[in-house]
């Protein structure tokens, strides 16, 4: 079961980020892409199986946020890359600013990949 579920997770990891990166370079070229309903509802299908899975293998290994803190750390690094991947695709209006929330928002996911792989927390140890 844990395979299974390690598995739908890391697949939902890798769908989610190349979505993120994907909607980025469409929103620059104000593509008419992103207006297109699967475009503007995929992501929260892929993320709520992110989700799901993320549970799941909380569960599974008996690891929950704010009692395992690299667990913690990787929540808040998922906050965190949800409000500046959004700075990134809606809310910057210039294409630096837009750049720099891409920037952050990857700098965030590169964080949560290592806190993941190596479980040692680097905000609250």
């Amino acid at each position: 079961m844990y395979m299974m579920v390690k598995h739908i997770h890391l697949t939902a990891v890798a769908l989610s980020i190349l979505f993120f990166i994907v909607r980025f370079f469409w929103s620059l070229r104000q593509s008419p892409m992103m207006e297109k309903k699967w475009v503007k509802i995929t992501p929260h299908i892929v993320d709520t199986v992110l989700l799901a899975s993320a549970i799941g293998l909380c569960f599974i290994l008996s690891q929950y946020p704010f009692v395992n803190p690299w667990l913690t750390d990787k929540v808040i690094g998922v906050v965190l890359y949800i409000v500046v991947g959004l700075y990134a695709l809606k809310l910057a209006r210039t294409t630096m600013t837009k750049w720099v929330g891409f920037a952050g928002a990857l700098a965030w996911i590169a964080f949560i990949g290592k806190v993941a792989v190596t479980k040692q927390p680097l905000l609250f140890g």
